[in-house]
C-alpha cells in the first residue's frame, strides 16, 4: 500500500485510512465483505480519504507552541479574560487571540471595557470581533495568503465582522 498514501492493510480483511491534522486522529475501517470485494473497498478508503482530506485540510501548523490556556470561550486560540489594573485599581474585560506572525506568537487583545461599566453589546462585538480576527488568520494560514492584521485596527468604531469581504466560513 506504499502508493496509497494514509491507506494500510492491517488484515487480509480489510484497509484502513488514517488522517493526523493538529493531533487528532480521523479513521476508518473498510471492509472488503463489506464493500464487496478488495477493490471496491479499496476504492471506497481512496474516496473517503480523499474526501477527509478537503474536509481537514489546513495541515500547516497554526501554533508555533501550543499556548497554557487555550480557550475559555470554545475557541481555539480565542480566550475571555479579565484583567486587572493594580494602578487604577479596575478589572477589565478582554477577549485575546493567539496567533503566529512571521514565525513569532502573537496576541491581539480586544479590550471590551471596565467590568463594572460594559454592557452586553460592547461584550458581544469584542467577541465577534475576535472571532472573527481569528477566523481569518485560520483561513488565512490554511491557504497559504498572508494575514493582514491591520483590517482591524479601529475595531471598536467599526463593525467589522459586517464586512462581505472579510466574511469567512464560520465566522
Amino acid at each position: 500500500m506504499e502508493k496509497h498514501k494514509q491507506i494500510t492493510e492491517p488484515d487480509v480483511f480489510g484497509f484502513q485510512v488514517r488522517i493526523v491534522r493538529r493531533g487528532k486522529e480521523t479513521s476508518r475501517y473498510f471492509s472488503h465483505k463489506l464493500w464487496g470485494n478488495k477493490n471496491k473497498s479499496l476504492k471506497a478508503a481512496i474516496t473517503w480519504r480523499d474526501q477527509m482530506l478537503v474536509v481537514l485540510k489546513g495541515s500547516k501548523t497554526r501554533f508555533l507552541k501550543p499556548p497554557k490556556n487555550k480557550t475559555t470561550t470554545g475557541l481555539t486560540g480565542v480566550s475571555r479574560t479579565i484583567k486587572y489594573d493594580h494602578c487604577k485599581d479596575k478589572s477589565y474585560l478582554c477577549y485575546t487571540v493567539f496567533w503566529v506572525k512571521n514565525g513569532k506568537s502573537r496576541n491581539k487583545t480586544f479590550q471590551v471595557g471596565n467590568v463594572d461599566k460594559i454592557t452586553s453589546d460592547e461584550e458581544l462585538h469584542a467577541f465577534r470581533t475576535a472571532r472573527l480576527f481569528r477566523s481569518c488568520y485560520e483561513f488565512a494560514i490554511d491557504n497559504d495568503l498572508e494575514f493582514d492584521d491591520s483590517k482591524f485596527n479601529g475595531w471598536k468604531k467599526k463593525r467589522i465582522y459586517d464586512d462581505p469581504n472579510l466574511r469567512v466560513i464560520g465566522a
